[in-house]
Formats: C-alpha cells, sequence, structure tokens
C-alpha cells in the first residue's frame, strides 16, 4: 500500500533555465541535485509547507526525444496568500500571468504563469 508521495517528475530540455524559473518567480528551493545511472541530469525542488518535492529531469543529449508540452496535458498549483501582492512580486523579477487573475464561483482567486517548455503553473488564493 502508498503511504506518501514523494515526488512528481518533470522532464525538460533546459534544466537550468526551468530551475530559474522556479527559484525566482515562485520562490522554491533546489534541495539537492544528483546524476541518474542513466546519465540524467535531477535537480529536487522544495516547496514551503509541503513534504512532496518536485523532480526537474533532463535527459543526456541524444538519449530522448525533445520534451514537446502539449497544452492543458499537466500544470502544477500553488497556493499563494495575496494574488494582487504574487502577482506584483512576479512583475518586479521579470515574469507576468499568461491567464487571470480570475475569481471563481467559490471565491477563490486563480491565475497562471507559464514555465518554461510549456508547462503551465496555476496560482490560487484561496478563499478568505
Amino acid at each position: 500500500m502508498v503511504t506518501k508521495l514523494l515526488h512528481t517528475r518533470m522532464r525538460v530540455n533546459d534544466l537550468e533555465a526551468t530551475l530559474k524559473f522556479y527559484v525566482e518567480a515562485l520562490g522554491l528551493t533546489v534541495s539537492r541535485r544528483i546524476t541518474s545511472p542513466r546519465g540524467a541530469q535531477l535537480a529536487f525542488l522544495a516547496t514551503p509547507n509541503s513534504e512532496e518535492e518536485i523532480e526537474i529531469c533532463q535527459m543526456p543529449t541524444g538519449a530522448a526525444d525533445p520534451v514537446v508540452v502539449q497544452p492543458d496535458l499537466v500544470h502544477l498549483a500553488f497556493q499563494v496568500e495575496d494574488m494582487a501582492a504574487f502577482e506584483a512580486g512576479l512583475k518586479s523579477r521579470g515574469y507576468a500571468l499568461s491567464d487571470g487573475p480570475t475569481r471563481t464561483s467559490s471565491g477563490s482567486v486563480i491565475a497562471f504563469v507559464d514555465a518554461p517548455e510549456g508547462y503551465e503553473v496555476e496560482l490560487i488564493q484561496k478563499e478568505a
């Protein structure tokens, strides 16, 4: 029986650009970096108040087809305390929302920002 979610893996073409985005735009931290037995470069991102990590993987050149992310296939969702303040911080660091902010029928506010490689990141400010 499964006892806990440890991490989610996302494969990318440019590990460094992806890490820069998650660290600068979202404030995540790189908890560790390793090379897998197959030669893939792996970096694990830690999120505040979460035990689960995000594993970012870049395969060695020629070991796999380039990543092509299909629109609306997968996304990560992060809770933010204040959407307006978060958006202002994004802009000050050179990033912009790709959609929203939008108030949902539940009263939450959602918005999206695009990560490198075409992965979409959802931001959610829960109803107060």
